[in-house]
């Protein structure tokens, strides 16, 4: 996925603002950031720490932990260039979730 499309998934999730946190382009629901851009190669998104454990055993290649303590809060590197859509969207729509007020909830998946 390039990084339009990506861009402009993010910005049709509901309440989406985008803004820049150290110089980076993020992508926020309410204040809260779920996604941000700070390198060409991988975009980063906002999971629990189990959600991200279950990601990097079942897509291992193409993702990683932030390194350091962000890392262990969940923050997970995602290679959405060479990701899949569907893989992507889900990812994406969960690191909203996430972060998003419960009484704003999308369907899962």
């Amino acid at each position: 996925m390039i990084d339009d499309d990506l861009i402009s998934f993010a910005h049709g999730l509901p309440e989406t603002v985008e803004s820049s946190h150290f110089g980076n382009r993020d992508f926020r629901v309410r204040g809260k950031i779920y996604l941000t851009l700070p390198h060409p190669e991988f975009c980063v998104v906002k999971l629990t720490p189990d959600q991200q454990q279950m990601v990097l055993a079942t897509v291992s290649e193409h993702v990683l932990a932030v390194p350091g303590a962000w890392g262990l809060k969940g923050w997970t590197r995602l290679f959405h260039h060479v990701l899949d859509d569907d893989t992507i969207h889900a990812l994406v729509r969960q690191a909203w979730r996430n972060v998003a007020p419960k009484s704003m909830a999308l369907p899962e998946d």
